[in-house]
């Protein structure tokens, strides 16, 4: 299968990467109260480094905002899914516990304060992509059973015609939900290089060792740039 970002995100923000990681055999299960314990200080880390009204003009944050502005998506409208976390919990809310895996790569989603989604490859059949869609476009919004139509000319990550993402960084589909049974899922995580460079490759490395350690799979790990734009998988 091939992973591939249009050339077009890389015009509007060269420095852009994406962090693909393919894990298989994973062994899911229920949070446990390790696993709730290590999401517990991931937000309150995150508590105790980002004030509530500084949100949008923080580093980690703002530099998300200004990648959709770039490419004509409101940020305010359409908030970063990393965004989103950080505003709830820094307003002393806690994330929903869902099950061990989700909730372990929301805890490295929140300590790095970087972009981090998990996709399951058993409802991923076609090519993936991140581009502008096209009229032929669908989405199956979350909870929901039907698809719904997308205009063309959105940012999203796809998989053939069906949207995985929607306005790039925003809302993941119902098609794709990691689940407890979930075994082999595909990982995507969005960086950029400078400062936020560090970052990145730590969060690559703790999802790695988290795939191996904490829920005995194996992965292969990527990296998807200005200079490498698909990979095959």
């Amino acid at each position: 299968m091939k992973y591939s970002v249009d050339k077009y995100v890389f015009d509007k923000n060269p420095g852009v990467r994406f962090g693909i990681i393919i894990g298989k055999e994973i062994e899911n299960s229920e949070t446990t109260d390790e696993d709730a314990t290590i999401l517990e200080e991931a937000e309150q880390l995150l508590r105790n480094r980002i004030e509530p009204g500084n949100l949008k003009n923080h580093k980690d944050i703002e530099i998300y905002r200004n990648a959709l502005l770039s490419v004509g998506i409101n940020p305010n409208k359409f908030m970063n899914s990393v965004e989103a976390m950080s505003k709830r919990v820094i307003k002393g809310g806690s994330l929903p516990r869902i099950n061990a895996l989700v909730d372990r790569c929301n805890a490295i989603a929140l300590t790095e304060v970087i972009s981090l989604g998990g996709h399951d490859l058993r409802e991923i059949d076609e090519d993936l992509e991140v581009r502008m869609t096209t009229d032929k476009d669908i989405f199956l919004p979350f909870g929901e059973t039907e698809f719904e139509q997308v205009k063309a000319g959105e940012l999203v990550f796809t998989s053939g015609q069906k949207i995985q993402t929607r306005q790039w960084l925003w809302r993941q589909s119902e098609l794709g939900k990691v689940r407890l049974d979930s075994t082999d899922v595909l990982f995507q995580l969005v960086g950029f290089d400078g400062e936020h460079s560090e970052k990145f490759d730590r969060a690559m490395r703790a999802l790695a060792n988290l795939v191996a350690d904490r829920f005995g799979g194996n992965c292969e790990t990527f990296e998807v740039n200005r200079n490498n734009r698909s990979i095959q998988f």
